[in-house]
């Protein structure tokens, strides 16, 4: 048995015990970090049998082997680089006519070796940059909360009717993810709805339609979701206006079908909890100007992070740290002259203290198991499956790779659609249908499973949402909502 298929069975069973958390009294950051570091392991005890290479051979010899370039070719590509940089030491060196005689008899399997710490190094910067912007997000938002900033929203809901609140969240929601983007503004209307709703089950149903709302949010929106990011950075989809304008509506549609089925069976009203409850906060003593002070500073923070990205090009995490940093150093001032028990839970310290380091752990678990899959190409042979299987139908292709993305991460699956498909001509030209629908259905796929996306793995952490509830609950909601929206967009473009 290949380590590819052993690779697959650990993932498969670590993602039943994710699934059967509470049935097996596991907490799922566990399951998440065995999987994690248990496929790398296993790639990195035996990479040379996955890439089929025979370490007797240099690297000249493995550069020219035709079938490994067709198999491996990031291998063969690495190899170039590294015999490249090799040449270029033995000139420096004058040691021509040594280096002539061999272009490349090192250790192979040194090669090998470095090889997966490479792709370990590359994958681990982008899943870094995940997690510090979350710990970034969730900080800010807790610093506000801590605030009671989150007042100054909810003070202006009165309603307590279940379905007027529903909705009335959801559009916030929805528009609040274009500006920010799925992740953040998921961890920030958590906040709120803490704010509004004192039963636990009732808040977790309002979490999971806040998923819904936040993906299909970000859809539309070139920072809204990672994936329409890519494509908007990458030059699939370059204008914006186009993302926009066609894929507004469909993305509306996939929050709406499923708020209006919700309308017809959700009953009654909620009851508002008279403090904050069950998240560690202590009695906020901000008097009401230093409240909406943070508040709009906080949200200032937030909303800057996709400006600072556009301007400088650096990823999400900086400019989240950036605001953090800013508002760290407000609230230090703001409170310096301030008696310690006046000041208690008000500081970044003392947030820092309360912020859900399992959720962090768990995301890292889940992104470094599908990095590790990826790795090994696992993903890449999926796209290729879809491509051949679905006879590169633009429409059928898109609605698999959006359900897959409620399984995997959705940025690998994208990535090799990328990669399959260079920009050319008709659908796959710039802007073109096939780029504007892979963008949508990234986007809301992931909403169908509760790990199939970054907000929903951050309100999983922040509510204790279980995967099985979510199933049961939000799962079939979700999923007509994606193909109601799929729907709306074919109709719009094909007829």
């Amino acid at each position: 048995m290949g380590i590819e298929i052993i690779m697959v069975i650990v993932f498969v069973v670590g993602y039943l015990a994710i699934a059967l958390e509470h049935n097996i009294h596991v907490d799922k950051a566990a399951s998440a970090l065995l999987i994690g570091m248990v496929s790398w392991g296993l790639y990195a005890l035996w990479p040379a049998e996955h890439l089929k290479v025979d370490t007797s051979k240099s690297i000249s010899e493995l550069i020219q082997d035709e079938e490994l370039r067709e198999n491996h070719s990031g291998f063969v590509e690495y190899l170039e680089v590294e015999q490249d940089k090799n040449e270029k030491a033995a000139l420096s060196q004058e040691a021509v006519v040594d280096h002539a005689s061999d272009a490349g008899h090192h250790d192979t399997g040194e090669y090998v070796q470095h090889f997966v710490e490479h792709g370990l190094v590359h994958h681990l910067f982008d899943i870094a940059s995940i997690l510090f912007f979350l710990l970034g997000a969730m900080t800010i938002v807790e610093l506000i909360d801590a605030h009671d900033g989150f007042s100054i929203i909810t003070d202006k809901i009165r309603t307590t009717n279940k379905v007027k609140l529903l909705w009335v969240i959801c559009i916030l929601t929805f528009f609040m993810s274009a500006a920010l983007d799925n992740l953040t503004t998921s961890i920030v209307m958590i906040s709120v709805i803490r704010k509004l709703i004192k039963n636990v089950e009732v808040r977790w149903l309002f979490g999971g339609f806040i998923i819904i709302a936040a993906n299909a949010g970000g859809a539309w929106s070139p920072i809204g979701d990672v994936t329409t990011t890519m494509l908007w950075n990458n030059g699939q989809l370059p204008s914006t206006m186009i993302i926009v304008t066609e894929l507004i509506i469909p993305s509306l549609v996939a929050m709406i079908v499923p708020l209006l089925i919700a309308s017809f069976f959700i009953k009654g009203s909620v009851e508002r909890p008279e403090k904050v409850e069950g998240i560690g906060h202590d009695v906020a003593s901000a008097q009401s100007w230093e409240k909406n002070l943070v508040f709009f500073v906080g949200l200032a923070g937030l909303l800057f992070v996709p400006v600072f990205k556009t301007a400088t090009h650096l990823p999400p995490f900086t400019g989240m740290m950036l605001s953090l940093g800013f508002l760290w150093m407000i609230t230090e001032l703001l409170h310096a002259k301030k008696k310690s028990e006046d000041k208690k839970g008000l500081s970044v310290v003392s947030v820092l203290q309360k912020i859900d380091t399992a959720s962090v752990l768990f995301f890292l678990g889940i992104l470094m198991a599908v990095a590790a899959l990826q790795e090994v190409g696992h993903l890449a042979q999926v796209a290729m499956f879809l491509d051949d299987t679905l006879d590169q139908n633009l429409y059928s292709i898109n609605i698999a790779i959006g359900l897959l993305s409620a399984v995997v991460d959705n940025v690998p699956l994208v990535a090799a659609a990328q990669g399959m498909y260079p920009v050319g001509v008709g659908n796959f030209a710039e802007n073109g249908m096939f780029w504007q629908f892979l963008a949508y259905c990234a986007g809301t796929g992931g909403s169908a499973l509760i790990i199939g996306s970054a907000a929903g793995v951050a309100v999983m952490g922040l509510e204790k949402i279980s995967f099985g509830w979510y199933i049961k609950k939000i799962s079939l909601y979700a999923i007509v909502g994606y193909f109601a929206g799929a729907l709306t967009y074919y109709l719009m473009n094909a007829l």
